[in-house]
């Protein structure tokens, strides 16, 4: 009699890859299991029947149509069929250790050194492909776990992937340190860039087993420290950067310098517009207050003129005539003595002329008080030649030692100026 089972499921170890189910003959409408983790394979005579992801699945042939073909009628009437299952675990199998098992040989183009690193880390990995994998890789045995594939994980592994990985490292790691140009001495901050080249150097092969690694790390370095190429490497290394360094610090010292230079040279400028501003202010203030203080004074005078009932105008005309009057009589006018300065006086109208010219003033400016003046000088004249009356108005006899000036053609002058150039008496030698 058939043996048959009803039910097909697997529940076993994380760390199980691939397991091949202990039961070959199955009933027709048995269950068949399979977790959300989990893919199933039928094969019969070494090929795939049919594939079945997670989900409960009833066995009849409407949906495995090839079985029928290999159907036997066991005794007592039971449908049965005779088939290989296989259950594939879908999980991320984590932190996986690999490391090289020797030295990689690496040339460093700056120094012209050759130094010896190794490498080690771990990395994650899971099935793409439950076909690829199990013909590859399984075939007729009882299946897979994670030790036979990529090794225990304790002593960096000794799988059927270890040769991959390490001949993958070592193959690629001194390359991708040259093509990157990564400094051997500063390794430890461009492991990320180590690890993502190196897995995609090593999921190129494992996508063919239906494997991929979707992280990879390298995790350390290992430099030969005791080694003399690399000592003299490191020295090298720190000299380089110490000159450097201080090639920055002259040049930062140099910028600063010449900043110092540019604020000083900024700060004296706005000093000296600063105290120019200060000597222009305080020249204005002294000029405000000295025409202030004019200006003061200049009313105050003012006042006391209007307090005593003549103006500015009458003050000059007095003080100018009694200047005229000084230099008559002192000065030894025509006729002398006496009727000298009374001349002198009735020829005010002149002297005013002549000091017009001498102090640069218009004609038009000294017109009023020349009038006035001459006025008065007139009044005196008459006084003195008792003419009054219509005797005025007479012709004026020719004057004792009158003269005529050359400058402007004017005659019968008896002042000593011109009273219409201010040109000076020329007196005979």
């Amino acid at each position: 009699m058939v043996e048959a089972i009803s039910v097909i499921k697997y529940e076993g170890a994380n760390d199980v890859l691939v397991h091949k189910h202990e039961k070959e003959d199955f009933t027709i409408g048995s269950q068949l299991i399979v977790h959300e983790t989990q893919e199933a394979l039928f094969f019969r005579d070494g090929k795939v029947f049919d594939q079945f992801t997670a989900g409960r699945h009833t066995l009849v042939t409407n949906n495995i149509p090839k079985v029928r073909d290999y159907m036997k009628l066991g005794t007592g009437g039971i449908n049965v069929f005779h088939c290989e299952v296989y259950f594939i675990n879908m999980i991320t199998q984590m932190g996986i250790r690999w490391g090289t098992d020797s030295k990689v040989r690496l040339f460093d183009p700056a120094s012209g050194l050759h130094v010896e690193i190794g490498a080690s880390g771990n990395f994650n990995m899971r099935v793409t492909d439950a076909r690829k994998l199990v013909l590859k890789l399984v075939g007729t045995t009882e299946g897979l776990i994670q030790n036979e594939a990529v090794g225990d994980g304790l002593s960096y592994g000794n799988g059927m992937f270890r040769a991959l990985i390490i001949n993958k490292v070592k193959a690629n790691l001194a390359r991708i340190i040259k093509e990157q140009n990564l400094n051997i001495l500063e390794i430890d901050a461009y492991l990320d860039v180590l690890s993502t080249a190196l897995m995609a150097d090593i999921n190129a092969t494992l996508d063919e087993y239906g494997l991929v690694m979707p992280e990879f790390y390298v995790t350390t370095i290992q430099t030969p420290d005791d080694d003399p190429n690399f000592v003299r490497l490191k020295q090298q290394f720190a000299d380089k950067t110490l000159k450097v360094r201080e090639e920055e610090v002259k040049k930062a010292e140099a910028e600063a310098a010449q900043q110092r230079k540019i604020v000083e040279a900024q700060t004296e400028a706005q000093l000296k517009a600063v105290n120019a501003q200060g000597d222009a202010e305080a020249i204005r203030i002294k000029a405000q207050a000295e025409a202030e203080a004019y200006k003061m004074k200049a009313e105050a005078e003012a006042a006391e003129m209007q307090m005593k009932g003549y103006t500015y105008r009458d003050e000059t005309a007095r003080q100018v005539g009694l200047e005229a009057m000084q230099n008559g009589i002192t000065g030894g006018g025509n006729g002398g003595g006496a009727a000298g300065g009374i001349g002198d006086v009735a020829s005010l109208g002149v002297t005013l002329g002549a000091m017009g010219g001498v102090i640069n003033m218009t004609k038009d400016a000294m017109a009023p008080i020349m009038g006035e003046s001459q006025k008065v000088g007139e009044g005196f004249g008459n006084v003195v030649s008792g003419n009054t009356g219509d005797a005025a108005q007479a012709p004026a006899a020719p004057v004792e030692g009158a003269w005529n000036c050359a400058n402007c053609g004017k005659t019968g002058i008896t002042s000593r100026f011109c009273p219409d150039c201010g040109t000076p008496r020329v007196t005979p030698n």
